[in-house]
């Protein structure tokens, strides 16, 4: 009767111990808590169709197409061009004379062709009976006419022509996972992406690993080169002081819980929805996912969504810690999933189902009792 005894009271400690039972992560009763608390830094959000909207819309705004402010202009002058001046003057010619035969103009008049001279630290040239000319931030025909200007009444009729020679102000510098590192002139017709990476000599990874970023002054937005490929819009026309850098540094998301795969898992430069992250990570695990359980932790702005919680508590650099929470048990949950995307660094964690931590329970007790059991029934 004594042994009986010790045996229900052992049942009895361990039942009232059945909460601090080892497990992969938080259960689902736990993060089921965590939804509905008022308090605390985390937001925690249902993945829906409005939600997966919203987040695809703000990775549109951080295309190439559309977070790129186009503001210079391809044809300017800059500092440190080597610029060329030849200047006609109608017959009688009264102040320049010169050998070199104009191809343009009748074969009763003759230009000079000046000097080849580089745009100084100032943004000028020297330009005879002209005196010093302000070039920098300028195209070709703006400083034609200036200089035109600055010769009326000295010249006769004068005709200028100002072409750049080399191109020294107006470059793009490409840099990465490329076969050469170098700075490609940018010329009146206006570069574009691709185009500048071909002249780098492309990239050294295959295509849907390799991403580009483009740095325009503080702004630094990148895409995947497959992206880029794929849709015209975003092979967008580069502009002085640009820098493209090719990177194929892995994207991964890290596969905790009741999943296939516990691990770090890399994905591609052109992104991973959270159903292909559930295929990579081995599906859930049957005997022990709960289908309601399913979620993903990750950091994002402040500005991402409307959250649920106020105020809305973020780490130093604004980052929001976000809980997002999908229910597979929703037949419309697996059509949102595909347009829900994982991000870098993502942790996607599938709860164990109650009955699976009741399991767990009943193995424990059964270990322990099933021995005593024994011994009971040998002794008697």
């Amino acid at each position: 009767m004594i042994r009986t005894f010790t045996l229900l009271a052992s049942v009895l400690l361990f039942a009232g111990c059945a909460h601090q039972l080892s497990g992969s992560g938080p259960s689902l009763g736990d993060l089921d808590a965590a939804t509905v608390a008022s308090t605390g830094p985390v937001q925690v959000v249902n993945i829906d169709a409005a939600v997966a909207s919203r987040l695809q819309a703000q990775r549109r705004s951080q295309s190439f197409a559309d977070g790129l402010k186009a503001e210079g202009r391809f044809s300017e002058i800059g500092l440190g061009d080597t610029i060329e001046v030849t200047i006609w003057e109608a017959p009688p010619a009264t102040l320049f004379g010169g050998a070199a035969v104009d191809v343009r103009a009748p074969s009763t008049t003759r230009g000079t062709q000046f000097p080849e001279q580089v745009v100084d630290r100032a943004g000028q040239i020297s330009v005879p009976f002209a005196g010093r000319i302000q070039v920098a931030g300028l195209s070709p025909q703006a400083v034609e006419a200036q200089i035109i200007q600055r010769l009326k009444g000295k010249a006769n009729q004068p005709e200028v022509l100002v072409r750049v020679l080399r191109n020294a102000s107006s470059t793009v510098t490409v840099v990465g996972e490329v076969a050469n590192s170098i700075r490609v002139p940018l010329t009146p017709s206006g570069e574009r992406l691709l185009d500048v990476l071909a002249a780098a000599g492309g990239v050294r990874q295959s295509v849907n690993k390799t991403t580009l970023q483009i740095t325009r002054g503080r702004t630094a937005i990148a895409m995947s080169l497959d992206t880029v490929i794929r849709d015209p819009d975003q092979n967008v026309r580069l502009q002085a002081g640009d820098v493209v850098t090719a990177l194929t540094q892995p994207y991964s998301f890290t596969a905790l819980g009741a999943t296939g795969r516990n691990e770090e898992i890399a994905f591609e430069a052109q992104g991973l929805s959270l159903a292909q992250a559930l295929a990579r990570a081995g599906g859930l695990n049957d005997s022990r996912a709960s289908a309601r359980g399913v979620f993903l932790f990750r950091f994002e702005s402040a500005q991402a969504l409307d959250w649920p919680k106020s105020p809305v508590a973020s780490t130093p650099d604004g980052q929001v810690p976000v809980v997002y929470r999908i229910d597979l048990t929703d037949p419309a949950s697996f059509f949102v999933m595909q347009n829900f995307m994982i991000n870098h660094r993502d942790v996607l964690y599938v709860s164990n189902a109650p009955a699976a931590e009741l399991q767990k329970f009943l193995n424990l007790i059964f270990s322990i009792a099933y021995p005593v059991l024994t011994t009971i029934s040998v002794t008697r």
